[in-house]
């Protein structure tokens, strides 16, 4: 067994990349075009999801530009001058110590920026001023976490690069790169309405570009993984690496967590043994339970109204109201909850199994003490779908007035209940898999458990059309799927008696057997 420590790489999966220690995609290679828009002195923004590689490319770009002799770059973070309550002119004196701090650590001391304990600056914009007539070299600052600023000092910081921008190079910042999670024209959405009469669509309609760092491509996750087969000789099979792109969509973070899952938590290093789908599935399994610091980032987000709207209605595959703006949609996809598709989707399967199970975690921890796996077991240790429908029947009946009125996602409250009750029961041995779409009408859900797979499809009775277009959406499902038996589950939120309302009957169906639950 090898040991960590032993001088081999690893898959990433906290703050920036380092060639020498990390498995790393090349930075550079992700947004090409960024060296010309520095070459045409431009200024423009970044921005992507966190933990995309933001940082990781920042800095080696940066290091880049300073090894080549052209510029002096410097990657300053706007965090500290975006505490709660600052002052416009502390959150100035903030960020230029930032700049300044950073300048020591990535410039050789004559190309830096004055020290600011060693005179007195008006504001920002003065102090770059300065900064740019003394250096022998046109400067390229990055702005990273710029979307950190609050309010008013947000407004002052791109009024004042705004301002200095015709200036450039001699008196000014030859490229100014703003670095966030959003692009700068969203950026008015974070500021309170009061602040608004800056009298143009943005205070920085200088921008040229605005480029968003996408995940890691097919070919780009093929690459990391190989690195480490390689470099160990424990290689990672095609359909495996193949896997992971399909389950992560090439996001960086999880790319990296699920490789590092499977060889150091599970393997422990042993680069003897073989990488497998089965191993796979268990680090997919582990991740999810584990709810890393990226995956509970989530949680915040789902508490925001805009984010909220969007996730319940792909959740329960309804339209989008009318009251649902294209920023929210853009915001819910810059922060990388959503994908840059239509219909709107969850970005990746991972995200689709963790999002409800976040939104549905209080439900599923008040769940009953009883409602356990062996209750609803067969004699062979198998799966009584049956029998647990029919129990979530009588559980929906007793509960679901009181839970649904209390629980925060109201909107798709039916579904998630279901779904976390069907958690509780299948959460050792089984696994549940969900197709959620905007606009789709519906959710379909497999529920795999030893060797069985039960296919279900989960509706809200809007009309009498609702059971003839269920019954036609889950045969489609089950053709997919090459399943010949089903479950239509239909919440009728009416307010019927609930002897009106609980059914549980088998019907055929397109030469389908179909098991229609009424809720």
């Amino acid at each position: 067994m090898i040991k960590s420590g032993s001088g081999y790489k690893t898959f990433n999966t906290s703050g920036m990349c380092f060639p020498r220690k990390h498995y790393m995609v090349d930075p550079l290679t992700r947004l090409q075009e960024v060296e010309v828009l520095i070459g045409e002195e431009l200024y423009f923004t970044i921005h992507a999801p966190r933990q995309t590689g933001k940082t990781t490319y920042l800095y080696t770009l940066a290091e880049t530009l300073n090894r080549e002799g052209n510029y002096c770059a410097v990657v300053a973070s706007c965090e500290r001058a975006g505490l709660e309550g600052l002052a416009l002119e502390k959150a100035n004196e903030l960020l230029i110590d930032s700049i300044f701090r950073a300048s020591t650590k990535q410039c050789p001391e004559e190309f830096r920026p004055e020290n600011p304990m060693d005179r007195r600056y008006v504001d920002l914009h003065h102090y770059l001023e300065i900064w740019a007539e003394r250096s022998a070299k046109p400067i390229v600052l990055f702005l990273d976490e710029i979307d950190a600023l609050l309010d008013e000092a947000l407004v002052s910081v791109l009024r004042q690069l705004r301002d200095g921008y015709q200036n450039r190079p001699g008196h000014f910042p030859s490229s100014i790169v703003l670095v966030g999670l959003r692009d700068v024209r969203d950026y008015k959405a974070k500021i309170r309405k009061e602040l608004r009469s800056y009298g143009s669509a943005s205070p920085f309609n200088i921008k040229s570009d605005s480029l968003f760092l996408n995940n890691f491509s097919r070919d780009e996750v093929f690459e990391l993984l190989e690195q480490h087969g390689n470099e160990t000789g424990q290689v990672f099979p095609e359909p495996v690496m193949e896997e992971i792109f399909n389950l992560t969509g090439g996001q960086p973070w999880l790319t990296n967590a699920l490789a590092r899952q499977i060889v150091f938590q599970i393997l422990k290093y042993d680069f003897s043994q073989a990488i497998t789908m089965e191993l796979l599935n268990q680090a997919r399994r582990q991740l999810i339970l584990r709810r890393d610091t990226h995956l509970d980032s989530l949680v915040e987000k789902l508490k925001e109204d805009r984010v909220k709207r969007i996730v319940q209605a792909v959740i329960n595959g309804e339209s989008l109201s009318f009251d649902i703006l294209e920023d929210d949609i853009v915001y819910a996809r810059d922060i990388g909850i959503i994908q840059h598709s239509d219909p709107l989707k969850f970005a990746n399967p991972i995200y689709a199994e963790i999002i409800p199970r976040i939104m549905a975690s209080p439900i599923q921890s008040s769940i009953p003490e009883n409602i356990r796996q062996p209750w609803f077991l067969t004699p062979e240790g198998l799966l009584d779908m049956d029998k647990l429908l029919r129990e979530f029947q009588q559980f929906y009946q007793r509960n679901s007035e009181a839970w649904l009125h209390r629980f925060e996602y109201k909107e798709s409250a039916q579904h998630l209940l279901l779904m976390a009750f069907i958690q509780r029961v299948v959460n050792s041995g089984g696994e549940i898999i969900r197709g959620m779409a905007v606009g789709n009408g519906r959710i379909d859900m497999l529920v795999k458990f030893k060797g069985q797979e039960f296919a279900l499809e989960l509706k809200i009775k809007r009309s009498r059309q609702t059971l003839d277009d269920g019954l036609d959406q889950l045969s489609q499902y089950l053709d997919t799927l090459g399943i010949s038996h089903g479950y239509l589950v239909v919440f009728d939120p009416s307010p019927r008696e609930w002897k009106e309302k609980l059914s549980f009957d088998t019907v055929e169906h397109q030469d389908k057997k179909i098991k229609i639950v009424g809720l």
